[in-house]
């Protein structure tokens, strides 16, 4: 009798393993193609609906600053006034400057920019507290401010006495605005 050799057997692991790790290679290079596409896609700009409202050229507005009352010369009232026959949008936060000092109002509340709307001739209102909490060391003095209805704007300076500010300037510590507002207040 003939005897035959054994037939070698293929364990199925081995193909298992291999199949696998093609799977995760493919999945791998999938995501990775995937991770590559989306900054790109998401830094593309896109082009704004043609019903947006668009931002209100500086040359547009005025703008315009005043400490009220002699009592209290840590206060400014601002406003900014769309001059245009048409609608557009300046920041919902004032911008404004004190002198050389570094920085700009905080708004108060804390909020991010964000659109505010000017309707044809109408007038965003806001209020600046030039000294806020216990100013240590003392409050610093500046000789102008500059107002900006939008940080993308230049803004104009008003000196300290064209708004009535002391002689000895506008006294500045920690400043904060409010947002644009419809009425003074």
């Amino acid at each position: 009798m003939r005897t035959t050799p054994p037939r070698p057997t293929h364990s199925s692991r081995p193909h298992a393993t291999r199949t696998a790790t093609a799977l995760l290679t493919t999945l791998t290079a999938t995501i990775a193609t995937l991770a590559t596409l989306t900054p790109t896609a998401s830094a593309t700009p896109t082009t704004p609906p043609t019903t947006a409202t668009p931002h209100c050229p500086e040359s547009a507005l005025t703008i315009k600053a005043s400490i009220p009352t002699p009592q209290h010369p840590d206060l400014l009232h601002i406003s900014a006034t769309n001059r245009t026959t048409k609608p557009c949008v300046i920041d919902r936060i004032p911008t404004v400057t004190f002198g050389d000092l570094d920085g700009a109002a905080e708004p108060d509340p804390p909020t991010e920019s964000a659109p505010y709307h000017l309707a044809p001739g109408s007038t965003a209102y806001a209020t600046v507290h030039t000294v806020t909490g216990r100013p240590t060391p003392p409050v610093r003095t500046v000789d102008f401010i500059t107002v900006a209805a939008d940080p993308s704007h230049h803004g104009r300076r008003f000196d300290a006495t064209a708004i009535g500010a002391p002689p000895t300037g506008i006294r500045v510590w920690t400043p904060t605005t409010t947002w644009w507002r419809p009425t003074p207040a």
